[in-house]
């Protein structure tokens, strides 16, 4: 199974469009998103063609295919207007024999095992060590508002292998597990 997993789209049109057109050009199965969907928030710049509603619109075709977690910002009325489910703190998908626990970040750590992959996003940096339990912390950065000199991007999930990539195509970090 091929997954694309990005992080704090925050409401911007403009990236979530080219979220969705890499989903299909990657010919991925599966779009897991780590919170911060719709809303800003009030630490953040208005990112470009700010649009909550359209971003609602872009992602509604797609409701089957998305496995997202709630983030810090994501409120009651998010969770009313999106065609998904994103009102869990953590979630845990089973591919290829590996856990995947996914978390916006902003919570405490689950329990993790070692050889574990933990999935995060909220710092907007993206992010691929392994932790001191043995756990693999990876974090995608940001769609719409990387941070601390960060590419606009994504991880593709395919085979054991997590591959991290900016919307220009380019291969920024590869973790193979």
């Amino acid at each position: 199974m091929k997954i694309l997993i990005a992080s704090d789209i925050h409401g911007s049109a403009y990236w979530c469009e080219k979220l969705l057109k890499a989903f299909k050009s990657e010919g991925a199965d599966r779009l897991v998103l780590l919170g911060d969907i719709l809303y800003h928030g009030p630490r953040n710049p208005l990112p470009d063609n700010y649009s909550p509603k359209k971003v609602v619109e872009m992602l509604t075709p797609l409701a089957s295919k998305i496995t997202c977690v709630r983030g810090n910002c994501e409120s009651e009325v998010d969770q009313m207007v999106l065609p998904f489910n994103c009102s869990s703190d953590y979630a845990t998908l089973f591919v290829d024999g590996l856990n995947i626990h996914l978390s916006h970040g902003h919570r405490a750590v689950p329990p993790m095992g070692k050889g574990d992959i933990y999935l995060t996003g909220h710092t907007h940096v993206p992010l691929n060590v392994v932790e001191g339990a043995g756990y693999v912390h990876l974090n995608p950065g940001s769609v719409s508002l990387p941070k601390e000199g960060s590419w606009h991007g994504y991880i593709i999930y395919d085979k054991r292998s997590f591959v991290f990539k900016g919307f220009d195509g380019i291969i920024k970090d590869v973790r193979k597990v």
